[in-house]
């Protein structure tokens, strides 16, 4: 179909019909469906910069706090139960509302939902850095997970909407390099936040910095990034919300709580419900799918080959991830009595190599397809091996020095694996379904990441007391290795040619 497009002043034929609306913050006297989303000018490079912003500071504030723990502690009395809740509400309430927060971006606008998204993250921000409490900072943190996921969602969805063939494949490459960065230097941040104790904030600095990111955030959205929404906006799937809310509450609260708490029974019995709940949202979503309607988490989704596969890759990746970086923070500061600025730059070779590896991810994806990602698995493998050797040989006497090569070459290895795998896992999913594959693809990562610290974090804690602070290292990285070998096993059934 031809159709006529109005742009900068002149008349232009557009062929073909595109599935999702853009609307631009520039009047025109005729503004069709997506004109610009196979130019990729829908979304200029100031609008990816912003959404890309919105991208980073919710995995940064995953990962700010495991530094600054010990301060939290210290300051409000918190103890080992509400430090994990600090963390793992976070978590939880970041994870349970991802899918929906696509939902509504798809149905009420993807650029209206991340200016609210963002500026509701803000304001918990502020409430955080301003808690009086333990349990308030609680309740605070639960808050800005829920505000996280409104936004983040709509990242995704813009650049799958507004962006198509090499413009997209750089976008969506930038926002993997985005992702890993800020899961990275969110510890190094925090590091430097809490020592530098800026007006006296102490701990409080590491919440109180979203304040004028956001702000700025905010002010760049409404002037660079194009709204969008779905031309087939579905209603809200309640029965499925409700029922993968109460999935990952009652797998992701009493792994993250059961070893503060003592494992009680109420830890127990919600892993038994955990099961039946995830067999009932699948049933659900599976029948509304038969009937017609639009379930939360479309099964048929599913059935693309490359996010699925790519789905079960992520989640030992995440697990690995966020476990090491956990273990990490708290074996520096309190294995090798670091303080926070010196834990945060052990992570420095890390962050740069990861960095350089994600900016060469593309070219060599071009020529190498997926066996990208198997490589940079197998380079994880021998950096966390290198860093096992290390530990063994130098306890309790490591230094920043001897650590760089090993967290170096695990950076270079994480670096080609995750920007790729998430490229990868959304190439073919439509476009009028961008907000919900992006909402599945995150609430995997999130899931896992909170499992990871839930399960390796809580068996390197268990091991502390009996065995030390070096061997329960010991002990976590070689498991960890083993999920590294997963991952790469994995690798080997992903789609080899990548769009």
């Amino acid at each position: 179909m031809r159709r006529l497009w109005y742009q900068t002043g002149r008349w232009r034929i557009v062929l073909g019909v595109s599935e999702t609306t853009v609307r631009t913050n520039h009047p025109s006297p005729s503004r069709p469906t997506d004109p610009a989303a196979g130019t990729g000018a829908a979304l200029n490079p100031l609008g990816l910069f912003t959404v890309l912003l919105g991208a980073a500071l919710p995995l940064i504030d995953f990962f700010i706090v495991n530094v600054a723990l010990p301060a939290i502690d210290s300051d409000l009395a918190a103890g080992p139960a509400m430090l994990e809740l600090v963390v793992g509400g976070y978590g939880v309430a970041y994870a349970v509302l991802l899918v929906l927060g696509g939902r509504l971006g798809d149905t009420a606008g993807r650029r209206r939902l991340f200016l609210i998204g963002m500026a509701a993250f803000g304001l918990t921000s502020l409430a955080c850095g301003l808690a009086p409490t333990a349990w308030t900072l609680v309740g605070a943190r639960v808050a800005q997970g829920a505000a996280a996921a409104l936004m983040l969602p709509q990242v995704l969805a813009t650049i799958q909407a507004t962006t198509q063939g090499p413009r997209r494949a750089r976008a969506m490459s930038l926002y993997g390099a985005t992702a890993g960065l800020s899961m990275v230097t969110g510890q190094i941040l925090g590091g430097v936040l809490v020592a530098a104790d800026l007006a006296g904030s102490g701990w409080r600095s590491v919440f109180l910095v979203n304040v004028p990111v956001v702000v700025l955030g905010l002010v760049l959205a409404v002037r660079a990034v194009p709204e969008t929404r779905s031309d087939r906006p579905a209603s809200v799937d309640v029965p499925g919300t409700l029922l993968l809310g109460l999935s990952l509450v009652s797998l992701l609260l009493p792994l993250t709580e059961g070893r503060a708490t003592g494992w009680p029974l109420w830890t127990w019995l919600s892993l038994a419900v955990f099961p039946f709940a995830a067999a009932a949202f699948y049933l659900t979503e599976r029948r509304a799918d038969r009937l017609g309607r639009t379930p939360l988490v479309p099964p048929s989704l599913l059935r693309l080959e490359s996010l699925r596969r790519g789905l079960v890759l992520m989640v030992p990746f995440s697990m690995g991830f966020s476990g090491f970086m956990f273990v990490v923070a708290v074996a520096l500061q309190q294995g090798l009595r670091m303080g926070p600025v010196s834990a945060g730059l052990a992570l420095v070779p890390m962050a740069v190599a990861f960095f350089a590896a994600s900016l060469a991810g593309p070219k060599l994806v071009g020529r190498f397809g997926s066996r990208v990602v198997t490589a940079g698995g197998l380079l994880q493998g021998l950096g966390i091996g290198l860093l096992l050797l290390t530990v063994r040989a130098d306890w309790p006497d490591v230094g920043l020095a001897a650590l760089a090569p090993a967290v170096a070459v695990a950076g270079l290895g994480q670096g080609l694996q995750l920007p790729v795998l998430m490229r990868m896992m959304l190439s073919d999913v439509p476009a009028d379904r961008a907000g919900v594959g992006g909402g599945v693809m995150v609430t995997t990562q999130q899931s896992a990441l909170a499992l990871g610290v839930a399960t390796l974090g809580s068996l390197f804690l268990a091991l502390v007391p009996a065995a030390g602070m070096g061997t329960a290292l010991t002990v976590t990285l070689l498991v960890q290795l083993g999920m590294i070998a997963l991952t790469v096993l994995l690798s080997l059934r992903l789609p080899r040619v990548l769009r």
